[in-house]
Protein backbone atom coordinates (compact mmCIF):
# COMPACT_ATOMS: atom_id res chain seq x y z
CA UNK A 1 0.00 0.00 0.00
CA UNK A 2 0.81 4.04 -0.61
CA UNK A 3 0.44 6.58 1.03
CA UNK A 4 -1.77 9.46 -1.03
CA UNK A 5 -3.24 12.21 -0.01
CA UNK A 6 -7.12 12.82 0.12
CA UNK A 7 -8.31 16.14 0.59
CA UNK A 8 -11.83 15.57 1.11
CA UNK A 9 -10.22 13.22 4.79
CA UNK A 10 -8.03 16.12 5.38
CA UNK A 11 -5.23 13.17 5.64
CA UNK A 12 -2.90 10.79 3.91
CA UNK A 13 -4.81 7.51 3.26
CA UNK A 14 -3.26 3.86 2.10
CA UNK A 15 -4.01 3.27 -1.51
CA UNK A 16 -2.83 0.23 -3.43
CA UNK A 17 -1.38 2.37 -6.08
CA UNK A 18 1.07 5.42 -6.27
CA UNK A 19 -0.83 8.58 -6.12
CA UNK A 20 -1.02 10.28 -10.36
CA UNK A 21 -3.51 13.26 -10.06
CA UNK A 22 -4.58 14.26 -13.62
CA UNK A 23 -3.65 17.85 -14.50
CA UNK A 24 -7.40 18.44 -14.58
CA UNK A 25 -10.44 16.28 -13.27
CA UNK A 26 -13.87 15.94 -14.56
CA UNK A 27 -16.11 17.01 -11.75
CA UNK A 28 -19.94 17.74 -11.58
CA UNK A 29 -21.69 19.95 -9.32
CA UNK A 30 -25.89 18.62 -8.35
CA UNK A 31 -28.49 20.53 -6.75
CA UNK A 32 -30.70 18.68 -4.46
CA UNK A 33 -32.85 21.07 -4.12
CA UNK A 34 -33.70 21.39 -7.19
CA UNK A 35 -34.47 17.65 -8.26
CA UNK A 36 -38.01 16.80 -9.20
CA UNK A 37 -36.56 13.30 -9.83
CA UNK A 38 -38.26 13.10 -13.30
CA UNK A 39 -35.45 11.07 -14.57
CA UNK A 40 -35.10 12.68 -17.66
CA UNK A 41 -31.67 11.84 -16.83
CA UNK A 42 -31.71 8.63 -16.59
CA UNK A 43 -33.59 7.88 -19.74
CA UNK A 44 -31.50 10.14 -21.90
CA UNK A 45 -28.12 8.07 -20.14
CA UNK A 46 -29.89 4.48 -21.15
CA UNK A 47 -31.06 5.71 -24.34
CA UNK A 48 -27.59 6.70 -25.69
CA UNK A 49 -25.54 4.18 -23.38
CA UNK A 50 -27.10 0.81 -22.48
CA UNK A 51 -30.08 -0.29 -24.26
CA UNK A 52 -28.94 -3.40 -25.57
CA UNK A 53 -28.81 -6.88 -24.33
CA UNK A 54 -27.50 -7.67 -21.31
CA UNK A 55 -28.12 -4.12 -19.88
CA UNK A 56 -31.69 -3.98 -18.84
CA UNK A 57 -31.08 -3.26 -15.21
CA UNK A 58 -28.13 -1.36 -16.25
CA UNK A 59 -28.33 2.53 -15.35
CA UNK A 60 -25.08 5.00 -14.82
CA UNK A 61 -27.39 7.20 -14.12
CA UNK A 62 -30.60 7.00 -11.35
CA UNK A 63 -32.66 9.01 -8.95
CA UNK A 64 -33.44 7.52 -6.17
CA UNK A 65 -35.10 9.03 -3.10
CA UNK A 66 -33.33 9.08 0.49
CA UNK A 67 -33.50 7.92 3.08
CA UNK A 68 -35.40 4.79 1.56
CA UNK A 69 -34.67 4.48 -2.17
CA UNK A 70 -31.36 2.20 -3.28
CA UNK A 71 -30.28 0.90 -6.52
CA UNK A 72 -29.02 -1.16 -6.25
CA UNK A 73 -31.28 -2.08 -2.73
CA UNK A 74 -29.39 -1.11 0.01
CA UNK A 75 -26.32 0.04 -1.46
CA UNK A 76 -25.04 2.29 0.65
CA UNK A 77 -26.31 0.97 4.31
CA UNK A 78 -24.69 -2.28 3.37
CA UNK A 79 -21.30 -0.72 3.11
CA UNK A 80 -21.59 1.57 6.28
CA UNK A 81 -22.34 -1.18 8.00
CA UNK A 82 -19.68 -3.05 7.04
CA UNK A 83 -17.37 -0.16 7.42
CA UNK A 84 -17.85 0.36 11.35
CA UNK A 85 -18.33 3.74 12.84
CA UNK A 86 -16.38 6.79 11.70
CA UNK A 87 -15.34 9.62 13.25
CA UNK A 88 -14.63 13.61 11.83
CA UNK A 89 -12.53 15.71 14.14
CA UNK A 90 -13.42 19.11 12.41
CA UNK A 91 -12.17 18.53 8.65
CA UNK A 92 -9.92 15.52 9.57
CA UNK A 93 -11.48 11.97 8.73
CA UNK A 94 -10.15 9.66 11.71
CA UNK A 95 -12.09 6.36 10.77
CA UNK A 96 -10.57 3.88 8.17
CA UNK A 97 -11.57 4.18 4.26
CA UNK A 98 -12.59 1.33 2.11
CA UNK A 99 -8.88 0.32 1.65
CA UNK A 100 -7.64 0.55 5.15
CA UNK A 101 -10.25 -1.53 6.03
CA UNK A 102 -9.90 -4.14 3.64
CA UNK A 103 -9.49 -7.71 4.67
CA UNK A 104 -5.96 -9.02 5.12
CA UNK A 105 -5.91 -10.73 0.52
CA UNK A 106 -7.92 -8.33 -0.24
CA UNK A 107 -7.65 -4.76 -1.37
CA UNK A 108 -10.73 -3.46 -1.25
CA UNK A 109 -13.67 -3.92 1.60
CA UNK A 110 -16.95 -4.14 -0.43
CA UNK A 111 -19.99 -6.83 -1.23
CA UNK A 112 -21.65 -8.20 -4.14
CA UNK A 113 -25.10 -7.02 -4.40
CA UNK A 114 -27.40 -10.30 -4.92
CA UNK A 115 -29.16 -10.08 -8.69
CA UNK A 116 -32.68 -9.24 -6.98
CA UNK A 117 -31.01 -6.07 -6.28
CA UNK A 118 -31.07 -4.39 -9.32
CA UNK A 119 -34.72 -5.49 -10.12
CA UNK A 120 -36.48 -2.54 -9.01
CA UNK A 121 -34.10 0.55 -9.78
CA UNK A 122 -37.06 3.10 -8.48
CA UNK A 123 -37.90 1.19 -5.12
CA UNK A 124 -38.68 3.43 -2.49
CA UNK A 125 -39.60 6.44 -4.75
CA UNK A 126 -41.32 9.10 -3.37
CA UNK A 127 -41.17 6.96 0.45
CA UNK A 128 -40.35 10.03 3.43
CA UNK A 129 -39.29 9.42 6.48
CA UNK A 130 -41.47 9.11 9.36
CA UNK A 131 -45.20 10.43 10.01
CA UNK A 132 -46.66 13.39 9.79
CA UNK A 133 -48.63 13.29 13.10
CA UNK A 134 -52.62 14.52 12.45
CA UNK A 135 -53.12 18.23 12.04
CA UNK A 136 -48.79 19.07 10.96
CA UNK A 137 -49.62 19.98 7.73
CA UNK A 138 -51.24 23.19 8.93
CA UNK A 139 -48.46 23.88 11.33
CA UNK A 140 -45.66 24.97 8.63
CA UNK A 141 -42.38 22.30 8.74
CA UNK A 142 -42.67 18.70 10.35
CA UNK A 143 -40.64 16.19 10.76
CA UNK A 144 -41.62 14.01 7.59
CA UNK A 145 -38.89 14.48 4.99
CA UNK A 146 -37.10 13.04 1.89
CA UNK A 147 -35.12 14.11 -1.29
CA UNK A 148 -34.17 13.07 -4.41
CA UNK A 149 -30.35 11.83 -5.02
CA UNK A 150 -28.82 11.88 -8.40
CA UNK A 151 -25.90 9.34 -9.11
CA UNK A 152 -24.08 8.79 -11.38
CA UNK A 153 -20.01 7.04 -11.81
CA UNK A 154 -17.71 9.41 -9.47
CA UNK A 155 -15.18 9.04 -11.69
CA UNK A 156 -13.09 8.90 -8.35
CA UNK A 157 -9.63 9.98 -7.43
CA UNK A 158 -8.65 6.68 -6.17
CA UNK A 159 -11.21 4.54 -7.79
CA UNK A 160 -12.02 1.24 -6.10
CA UNK A 161 -12.90 -0.26 -9.01
CA UNK A 162 -9.70 0.29 -9.94
CA UNK A 163 -7.91 -0.61 -6.77
CA UNK A 164 -9.36 -3.88 -6.74
CA UNK A 165 -9.20 -5.56 -10.78
CA UNK A 166 -6.94 -8.02 -10.92
CA UNK A 167 -6.52 -7.55 -14.47
CA UNK A 168 -5.67 -4.07 -14.85
CA UNK A 169 -8.38 -3.49 -16.85
CA UNK A 170 -9.45 -0.52 -15.42
CA UNK A 171 -7.92 2.66 -15.86
CA UNK A 172 -7.84 6.36 -15.20
CA UNK A 173 -7.38 8.84 -18.56
CA UNK A 174 -4.35 11.60 -17.61
CA UNK A 175 -6.19 13.71 -19.38
CA UNK A 176 -9.67 14.56 -17.59
CA UNK A 177 -9.59 11.81 -14.87
CA UNK A 178 -12.49 9.68 -16.58
CA UNK A 179 -12.41 6.20 -15.09
CA UNK A 180 -12.92 3.94 -18.23
CA UNK A 181 -12.75 -0.17 -18.71
CA UNK A 182 -10.62 -1.95 -21.47
CA UNK A 183 -13.03 -4.18 -21.98
CA UNK A 184 -10.72 -6.34 -23.90
CA UNK A 185 -8.62 -7.16 -20.90
CA UNK A 186 -11.55 -7.48 -18.83
CA UNK A 187 -12.37 -11.46 -17.83
CA UNK A 188 -15.81 -10.78 -15.82
CA UNK A 189 -14.13 -11.44 -12.76
CA UNK A 190 -16.80 -8.74 -10.80
CA UNK A 191 -13.89 -7.54 -8.40
CA UNK A 192 -14.71 -3.67 -9.59
CA UNK A 193 -18.24 -3.97 -8.46
CA UNK A 194 -17.88 -5.95 -5.45
CA UNK A 195 -15.94 -3.18 -4.92
CA UNK A 196 -16.28 0.32 -5.67
CA UNK A 197 -19.07 1.62 -2.56
CA UNK A 198 -21.10 3.18 -5.08
CA UNK A 199 -22.23 0.21 -7.03
CA UNK A 200 -22.01 1.74 -10.18
CA UNK A 201 -19.85 -0.62 -12.09
CA UNK A 202 -22.44 -3.49 -13.98
CA UNK A 203 -22.13 -6.83 -14.72
CA UNK A 204 -23.25 -7.77 -18.51
CA UNK A 205 -24.22 -11.31 -18.56
CA UNK A 206 -24.44 -11.26 -22.40
CA UNK A 207 -20.86 -9.70 -23.09
CA UNK A 208 -19.48 -11.33 -19.96
CA UNK A 209 -17.57 -8.09 -19.44
CA UNK A 210 -17.69 -4.88 -16.40
CA UNK A 211 -19.49 -1.86 -17.98
CA UNK A 212 -19.90 1.39 -16.26
CA UNK A 213 -20.63 5.11 -17.36
CA UNK A 214 -17.57 6.97 -19.61
CA UNK A 215 -18.84 10.32 -18.68
CA UNK A 216 -19.44 10.51 -22.18
CA UNK A 217 -16.70 11.59 -23.40
CA UNK A 218 -16.96 11.99 -26.90
CA UNK A 219 -18.69 14.85 -25.96
CA UNK A 220 -16.19 16.04 -23.45
CA UNK A 221 -13.92 15.85 -26.11
CA UNK A 222 -15.28 18.11 -28.53
CA UNK A 223 -16.11 20.46 -25.58
CA UNK A 224 -19.81 19.65 -24.33
CA UNK A 225 -21.15 18.70 -21.16
CA UNK A 226 -22.36 14.68 -20.80
CA UNK A 227 -26.27 13.83 -21.86
CA UNK A 228 -27.72 13.79 -18.23
CA UNK A 229 -26.36 17.46 -17.48
CA UNK A 230 -27.45 18.64 -20.97
CA UNK A 231 -30.77 16.71 -20.83
CA UNK A 232 -31.94 17.89 -17.07
CA UNK A 233 -34.77 19.82 -16.72
CA UNK A 234 -34.65 21.51 -13.51
CA UNK A 235 -31.01 22.56 -14.17
CA UNK A 236 -29.55 21.10 -10.99
CA UNK A 237 -26.18 20.06 -12.93
CA UNK A 238 -22.91 21.64 -13.98
CA UNK A 239 -19.67 19.92 -15.35
CA UNK A 240 -16.68 21.36 -15.70
CA UNK A 241 -12.42 20.44 -14.41
CA UNK A 242 -11.28 20.65 -10.54
CA UNK A 243 -8.10 21.82 -10.59
CA UNK A 244 -5.06 19.51 -8.59
CA UNK A 245 -5.49 20.60 -4.83
CA UNK A 246 -3.87 24.03 -4.10
CA UNK A 247 -4.19 25.42 -7.67
CA UNK A 248 -7.80 26.67 -7.25
CA UNK A 249 -8.96 29.32 -9.80
CA UNK A 250 -11.50 31.46 -8.45
CA UNK A 251 -13.30 31.96 -11.97
CA UNK A 252 -13.33 27.99 -12.32
CA UNK A 253 -16.74 27.71 -11.78
CA UNK A 254 -16.04 23.97 -10.05
CA UNK A 255 -13.38 25.27 -8.27
CA UNK A 256 -15.58 27.75 -7.01
CA UNK A 257 -18.20 26.26 -5.61
CA UNK A 258 -16.28 22.90 -4.37
CA UNK A 259 -13.03 23.90 -3.27
CA UNK A 260 -13.81 27.86 -2.53
CA UNK A 261 -17.17 28.42 -1.43
CA UNK A 262 -17.69 24.74 -0.35
CA UNK A 263 -21.07 24.98 -0.98
CA UNK A 264 -21.11 21.56 -3.23
CA UNK A 265 -19.82 18.05 -0.66
CA UNK A 266 -19.07 14.97 -2.02
CA UNK A 267 -21.06 11.87 -1.43
CA UNK A 268 -19.63 9.62 1.61
CA UNK A 269 -16.26 11.03 1.87
CA UNK A 270 -15.33 8.29 4.32
CA UNK A 271 -15.12 5.99 1.99
CA UNK A 272 -12.35 7.16 0.80
CA UNK A 273 -11.86 7.22 -3.10
CA UNK A 274 -11.98 11.12 -3.31
CA UNK A 275 -15.36 10.71 -5.49
CA UNK A 276 -15.79 13.88 -8.11
CA UNK A 277 -19.32 14.29 -8.00
CA UNK A 278 -20.22 17.09 -5.44
CA UNK A 279 -23.52 17.89 -4.20
CA UNK A 280 -25.50 21.04 -2.76
CA UNK A 281 -27.41 19.12 0.79
CA UNK A 282 -31.04 19.67 0.57
CA UNK A 283 -31.65 22.52 3.16
CA UNK A 284 -34.69 20.39 4.61
CA UNK A 285 -32.96 17.05 5.74
CA UNK A 286 -31.88 16.93 9.44
CA UNK A 287 -28.45 17.70 9.78
CA UNK A 288 -27.15 13.81 11.21
CA UNK A 289 -28.06 12.57 8.37
CA UNK A 290 -26.91 14.74 6.01
CA UNK A 291 -23.28 14.84 8.05
CA UNK A 292 -22.81 10.84 7.48
CA UNK A 293 -23.67 11.40 3.61
CA UNK A 294 -21.95 14.21 2.78
CA UNK A 295 -19.24 15.03 5.62
CA UNK A 296 -18.67 17.99 8.24
CA UNK A 297 -19.49 20.63 6.70
CA UNK A 298 -23.02 20.64 5.61
CA UNK A 299 -23.60 23.44 7.89
CA UNK A 300 -21.45 25.95 6.03
CA UNK A 301 -22.83 24.66 3.10
CA UNK A 302 -26.33 25.17 3.63
CA UNK A 303 -25.29 28.83 5.17
CA UNK A 304 -23.77 29.59 1.93
CA UNK A 305 -26.35 28.10 -0.34
CA UNK A 306 -28.70 30.25 1.72
CA UNK A 307 -26.72 33.57 1.19
CA UNK A 308 -26.86 33.02 -2.69
CA UNK A 309 -29.83 36.07 -3.03
CA UNK A 310 -27.34 38.59 -1.78
CA UNK A 311 -23.76 37.02 -3.53
CA UNK A 312 -23.61 38.07 -6.80
CA UNK A 313 -20.68 35.72 -7.55
CA UNK A 314 -22.17 32.89 -6.06
CA UNK A 315 -25.79 33.15 -7.47
CA UNK A 316 -23.74 34.08 -10.83
CA UNK A 317 -22.42 30.66 -10.16
CA UNK A 318 -25.64 28.88 -9.72
CA UNK A 319 -27.02 29.99 -12.60
CA UNK A 320 -24.65 28.99 -15.18
CA UNK A 321 -26.72 25.44 -14.22
CA UNK A 322 -28.52 24.12 -17.51
CA UNK A 323 -27.82 27.41 -19.45
CA UNK A 324 -25.39 26.26 -22.22
CA UNK A 325 -24.36 22.32 -23.45
CA UNK A 326 -20.49 23.87 -23.57
CA UNK A 327 -18.08 23.26 -21.19
CA UNK A 328 -17.58 26.32 -18.75
CA UNK A 329 -13.85 27.06 -17.89
CA UNK A 330 -14.48 30.19 -16.82
CA UNK A 331 -17.02 33.05 -15.54
CA UNK A 332 -17.23 36.60 -14.62
CA UNK A 333 -20.61 37.80 -12.21
CA UNK A 334 -21.61 41.54 -13.92
CA UNK A 335 -23.87 43.53 -12.05
CA UNK A 336 -26.55 42.08 -14.29
CA UNK A 337 -25.50 39.16 -15.63
CA UNK A 338 -23.50 36.21 -14.93
CA UNK A 339 -21.01 34.85 -18.31
CA UNK A 340 -19.52 32.01 -18.87
CA UNK A 341 -16.65 30.79 -21.07
CA UNK A 342 -15.18 27.99 -22.82
CA UNK A 343 -11.92 26.10 -23.08
CA UNK A 344 -11.11 29.03 -25.93
CA UNK A 345 -11.96 31.51 -23.76
CA UNK A 346 -14.79 32.51 -26.13
CA UNK A 347 -18.36 33.64 -23.94
CA UNK A 348 -20.65 31.07 -24.84
CA UNK A 349 -23.36 31.72 -22.49
CA UNK A 350 -24.80 34.91 -20.87
CA UNK A 351 -27.60 34.70 -18.07
CA UNK A 352 -29.60 37.47 -16.24
CA UNK A 353 -29.98 37.53 -13.14
CA UNK A 354 -33.45 38.62 -13.14
CA UNK A 355 -35.48 37.17 -15.90
CA UNK A 356 -37.10 40.13 -18.18
CA UNK A 357 -40.35 40.86 -18.42
CA UNK A 358 -42.55 41.46 -21.64
CA UNK A 359 -46.33 42.65 -21.30
CA UNK A 360 -47.60 43.06 -24.94
CA UNK A 361 -50.03 45.07 -25.82
CA UNK A 362 -53.96 43.68 -25.85
CA UNK A 363 -54.49 45.09 -29.44
CA UNK A 364 -52.01 43.90 -31.82
CA UNK A 365 -51.87 47.25 -34.69
CA UNK A 366 -49.40 45.24 -36.73
CA UNK A 367 -51.46 42.05 -37.37
CA UNK A 368 -54.94 44.27 -36.25
CA UNK A 369 -55.72 41.32 -33.99
CA UNK A 370 -56.71 41.05 -30.42
CA UNK A 371 -54.52 38.94 -27.79
CA UNK A 372 -56.76 37.30 -25.46
CA UNK A 373 -57.18 33.99 -23.49
CA UNK A 374 -60.15 32.19 -25.14
CA UNK A 375 -61.15 30.76 -28.04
Amino acid sequence: MSKVGNWQLGREMEFPYEGARPARQIAYVFDTNKCIACQTCSIACKTTWTSGKGQEHVFYNNVESKPYGFFPHGWDVHLLEKLGTGRWSGGTYEGKTVFEAAAPNERVLGYAPDEADYASPNLGEDVIAGTIERGAFFQGIHRAWMFYLARICNHCTYPACLAACPRKAIYKRPEDGIVLIDQSRCRGYRECLKACPYKKVFYNAITRVSEKCIGCYPLIERGEQPQCVQTCIGKIRLQGFLSPPGSERADNPLDYLVRIRKVALPLYPQFGTEPNVYYVPPLHVPRDFLAQAFGPGVEEAAAAYRSAPTDRELLGALLLFGNTPRILHRFRAEAEEAIGYDAEDREVVRVPYTEPFFAREFFDRKNDVYRHNVT
